[in-house]
């Protein structure tokens, strides 16, 4: 079992920079792909970055340019968020995938960006 404990979220100004993380322990051999989901009211949960343990990353078309995802080491990731827009409010999710294809997902930190 992955645990996932996910920090860094909060409140900032349209414009402002989040950096989220996003820690994983437990028992599990190791993680292959670690990323973030988002979810606003009313809306469906979506990708919005991810990373490989080879450092292969995928993003959303809507943070691309503005977001960075990175491995900190194994088992922890990182989303830094720039240009934050009002748009980019909701509840941020971690989620990991162990090399035996188990999905693991953390409880949701907010993120409240206001205009």
């Amino acid at each position: 079992q992955v645990q996932l404990v996910e920090s860094g979220g909060g409140s900032v100004q349209a414009g402002g920079s989040l950096r989220l993380s996003c820690a994983a322990s437990g028992s599990f051999f190791s993680i292959h792909v670690m990323g973030w989901y988002r979810q606003a009211p009313g809306k469906q949960r979506e990708l919005v970055a991810a990373i490989t343990s080879g450092g292969s990353t995928d993003y959303a078309d809507s943070v691309k340019d503005r977001f960075t995802i990175s491995r900190d080491n194994q088992n922890t990731v990182s989303l830094q968020m720039n240009s934050l827009k009002a748009e980019d409010t909701a509840v941020y999710f971690c989620r990991a995938e162990t090399t035996g294809a188990n999905v693991f997902w953390g409880r949701g930190t907010q993120v409240t960006v206001s205009s």
